[in-house]
C-alpha cells in the first residue's frame, strides 16, 4: 500500500507519534524534502573550527549539526567547546552526543544571557537560532572572533503556515529580516564579513509529514495539534492525493561577523 492510499487517520496517528527531539530529519526522507542552501553550512563551520581554539555552539538542538561540523574539522578541534541549549529533551540528546565528544553542553534558558565570561570564545556558531543576541555574543567573541550562523529568513515555509493560520500581517511576514538583523549586529559592535540569502523549495508528499514537521518545527504554527487543525489537516491531505505533494519555500540567509581585533 503506497503513502498516498493510506487512510487520513492512520498517517495523522504517525505523523502524531514520531519523537521531535533534537534535529534529526531522516525520518521526512521519501516523505518530505527541502532544497539545502548551496554554501553548505555545517561543512563551512567545520572549516572554521579547524583554526579556532574556543568555539561555541548556540541552541545547538540535539547537537547533531555541531557534531557534524566537529568531525569535518578533523583532525584539528579547539581546546575550548561548549554548547547551549534550552529545551531539557534536547539538553538530554546533545549531552549525550557531545559530551564524548569534549564538549560541555549547558542548560541554558531561552533569551537568558549566555552564561560564559567575555572574551571566552574565538569562534561563536548557531544554525536557526530563535533570534540572536547580538550584544551577548560581541561580549563572550574575543578581539577578532568570529560569529557564523545559518539563520531562518523572512516568511519561510508561511505557504504552509497561512494554510493553517491564515494571511499573516506584513509585520509578521518580515520578521527574520536579514537586513534588520545586519544592522542590529553592527549596533552590537560587529562587523559584518559576508551576509547571503536563498528561498529554497520544501515539498510535502503526505499528511503525516507536515504534522511531524508542525510538531517538530513549534514556532510555525504556535500551540499546534493534530487535533485542533483536523479540518484543515483533512483539507490538505485531499489535496495532496488529488495534485500531488504541497509545495512550500524555506528561507535561509548566512551570517559571518567580527568582533574588530584591537587596535596596536
Amino acid at each position: 500500500m503506497t503513502e498516498q492510499q493510506r487512510s487520513f487517520e492512520d498517517l495523522v496517528a504517525e505523523g502524531t507519534a514520531v519523537p521531535t527531539e533534537g534535529w534529526d530529519f531522516s525520518w521526512f526522507e521519501g516523505r518530505a524534502t527541502e532544497a539545502r542552501p548551496s554554501w553548505g553550512y555545517a561543512r563551512a563551520a567545520g572549516e572554521r573550527l579547524g583554526r579556532a581554539t574556543a568555539a561555541l555552539d548556540i541552541e545547538t538542538g540535539g547537537g547533531e549539526v555541531f557534531d557534524f561540523a566537529l568531525a569535518a574539522a578533523a583532525p584539528h578541534r579547539p581546546a575550548l567547546l561548549a554548547a547551549t541549549e534550552a529545551w531539557p529533551p534536547n539538553v538530554v540528546k546533545a549531552s549525550a552526543l557531545l559530551s564524548p565528544r569534549g564538549v560541555v553542553v549547558v542548560d541554558s534558558s531561552e533569551g537568558a544571557p549566555l552564561p560564559f565570561a567575555d572574551e571566552s570564545f574565538d569562534l561563536v556558531l548557531s544554525r536557526h537560532p530563535v533570534r540572536a543576541d547580538w550584544t551577548g555574543i560581541a561580549r563572550v567573541l574575543r578581539p577578532g572572533g568570529t560569529y557564523f550562523a545559518q539563520h531562518v529568513g523572512p516568511a519561510s515555509a508561511f505557504e504552509l503556515v497561512e494554510l493553517f493560520l491564515g494571511p499573516q500581517p506584513e509585520a509578521v511576514r518580515a520578521g527574520r529580516d536579514p537586513g534588520r538583523e545586519r544592522a542590529e549586529a553592527e549596533a552590537a559592535g560587529l562587523e559584518i564579513v559576508g551576509l547571503r540569502a536563498e528561498r529554497l523549495r520544501m515539498e510535502f508528499h503526505d499528511i503525516a509529514a507536515v504534522v511531524h514537521f508542525l510538531r517538530k518545527v513549534v514556532w510555525m504554527v504556535p500551540g499546534f495539534t493534530a487535533e485542533a487543525y483536523e479540518p484543515e489537516l483533512r483539507a490538505l491531505h485531499r489535496r495532496i492525493e488529488t495534485e500531488g505533494p504541497f509545495v512550500a519555500h524555506s528561507a535561509r540567509h548566512l551570517f559571518e561577523a567580527r568582533r574588530p581585533a584591537l587596535r596596536a
